[in-house]
């Protein structure tokens, strides 16, 4: 799979979970804000993601997501 081509399948699966999640007016308008401001969502997710956590609550929540989403970790990914 090409760049481009890969590029292109996540802008689509993207906007399709932004429209199921959000409705499609949401949608837009949280695509237009963050191009007016110029988010920066690796500072957010430093400052914001998971502010107020604990180690242990971040650990749990990893593991409940792993635990409920098996299809997303690589086959050669090391679980310990």
């Amino acid at each position: 799979m090409t760049n481009n081509v890969q590029t292109s399948a996540i802008m689509s699966a993207g906007m399709r979970a932004l429209r199921e999640t959000l409705g499609l007016i949401e949608a837009e308008i949280f695509i237009t804000t963050i191009k007016q401001d110029r988010f920066d969502y690796t500072e957010w997710r430093r400052d914001n993601l998971f502010e107020n956590m604990t180690l242990e609550q971040l650990v749990h929540e990893a593991a409940e997501f792993e635990r409920l989403h098996p299809e997303t970790i690589p086959p050669n990914a090391v679980i310990i």
